[in-house]
């Protein structure tokens, strides 16, 4: 496989915003569903905490396949006119959009409980082993296009994470404003239709993020299709022993299972324990605030400490902050929003460079192996990242359902106690298993990676050399 740069419009913030309103468009329906899924489940259409967590963790078995296709048909695609990642992103948005929107058909709310199980699953496969996938993958794997340059790279890192950010705060700061209504006693309830009429907004929103990612990016790095036939036996083995990707595999598990407890957790502790969605949604602007703050010093850190490095260091720092909330036990809605958000900088010190760390082991295993896979590469960390939401949808579900939470003891106190516990203890332990991880399992440290880049950069000016 060969990589040549064409001559096109050099590399700038116009690129850097466009990749950055692709995961705006990822997450105006991976964060809804990660916030709200559950609870809309639960709360609205009376499926059990549980066997929403265990459909979450199913659905993962399809995924294994529908991602590692996915991957192979990405780099078996030709380049068009527009690239051989952007044309992917133009025809899944508006598939992706109405599945993710039909999950949360509240006109279902008094059908049999069999019909709205299968409706979930259904719907469920149809927006994410299906249609997310098949835009999400040539989105992921289209960084290596968009530049050939480590430093610009770790910005289109830092811009996807800011993107995912916006999504965040979107959701997180106005959903609970609009999908909560006080009942008789006091109680914030969620609502069905209003929920539902969120999704619709959330639908709208993506389609147009993933139009600007794709009128605003430029791929500028030819990646020429695979032809060799496939041989699923090599690719297993070629993936098995990739220490790097298996790394970081286990990492993004581990940070997804933090990042989307902490996510969904809000729309219990909040309403459930605190009584305060206002909280709630103030609570959403953290992860962006958070995230912006970070990410003004996040190049300079990563090039100075390693991306590898940073991401330890933010990883111990934010299972501390975390134990210190447990500890505390606060009853006020807003101290645990504060700590809430110093726990959300040892987050962002690793999402801020993920991506970035993804094209890291793209690079290791081209020059392990001579060959460049960012498809079948990114598929892998895609389904990664599914694993990491299932895990903290089963582990959500699991623990909700051993402290007794259905509908009707939401608010009980002991469920509520319990609630806070699992708010805590859940991304603690999740946070210090992330940083053992990092050090241990993850081999691209800072002289690795800066000897990958060297040894990369000398075979492209050879090869320039030699087709003069």
């Amino acid at each position: 496989m060969s990589n040549t740069t064409e001559t096109v419009k050099k590399f700038g913030f116009v690129d850097k915003l466009g990749y950055m309103f692709g995961d705006f468009g990822n997450d105006f329906t991976f964060i809804l569903s990660s916030m709200m899924l559950m609870k809309f489940y639960s709360d609205v259409m009376g499926v059990s905490v549980a066997l929403v967590g265990t459909m979450m963790m199913a659905a993962r078995i399809v995924d294994a396949f529908t991602d590692v296709a996915m991957g192979e048909i990405v780099d078996r695609s030709r380049p068009g006119k527009k690239g051989k990642f952007l044309p992917w992103i133009r025809r899944m948005c508006a598939p992706v959009a109405i599945a993710s929107f039909l999950m949360y058909a509240s006109w279902f709310a008094d059908m049999s409980m069999a019909f709205k199980i299968g409706w979930m699953f259904v719907t469920y496969l149809l927006w994410g082993s299906v249609f997310y996938t098949s835009i999400n993958i040539p989105y992921g794997s289209m960084a290596s296009a968009l530049s050939a340059d480590s430093k610009e790279r770790a910005q289109l890192s830092s811009f996807r994470t800011i993107g995912a950010a916006l999504a965040g705060t979107f959701i997180g700061v106005l959903l609970p404003l609009i999908v909560y209504y006080q009942d008789e006693n006091g109680n914030q309830i969620l609502s069905g239709p209003k929920t539902t009429l969120a999704a619709g907004i959330c639908s709208i929103g993506a389609i147009i993020c993933y139009l600007l990612c794709y009128f605003m990016s430029t791929e500028r790095v030819k990646i020429e299709p695979k032809t060799e036939k496939f041989n699923l036996r090599t690719l297993l083995k070629r993936l098995i022993t990739n220490k790097a990707l298996i790394g970081i595999v286990i990492c993004s598990i581990l940070m997804l299972l933090v990042q989307l407890t902490m996510q969904s957790m809000t729309a219990y502790v909040y309403p459930n324990y605190f009584r305060n969605v206002q909280a709630q949604s103030v609570a959403g602007l953290v992860g962006l605030v958070m995230t912006l703050i970070l990410s003004t010093v996040v190049v300079r850190l990563q090039v100075k400490w390693g991306r590898k490095e940073l991401a330890i260091v933010g990883s111990l720092f934010g299972a501390a902050i975390f134990f210190i909330t447990w500890m505390t036990h606060t009853k006020n809605a807003w101290l645990y929003v504060f700590l809430y958000a110093l726990s959300y900088l040892g987050l962002a010190a690793f999402s801020l460079v993920c991506w970035a760390m993804i094209t890291d082991v793209i690079d290791d295993t081209e020059v392990r192996t001579g060959e460049r896979s960012d498809g079948n590469i990114y598929a892998i960390y895609s389904f990664a990242r599914k694993l990491g939401q299932a895990a903290s949808a089963g582990v959500t579900g699991f623990l909700l359902g051993i402290i007794g939470y259905t509908k009707e003891t939401a608010f009980d106190p002991a469920v509520t106690e319990g609630i806070f516990d699992l708010s805590c203890l859940v991304p603690a332990v999740g946070f210090l298993l992330l940083a053992a991880a990092l050090w241990f399992l993850y081999p691209l440290n800072k002289k690795r990676v800066e000897d990958n880049a060297r040894i990369l950069k000398e075979k492209m000016e050879n090869k320039k050399r030699y087709l003069k």
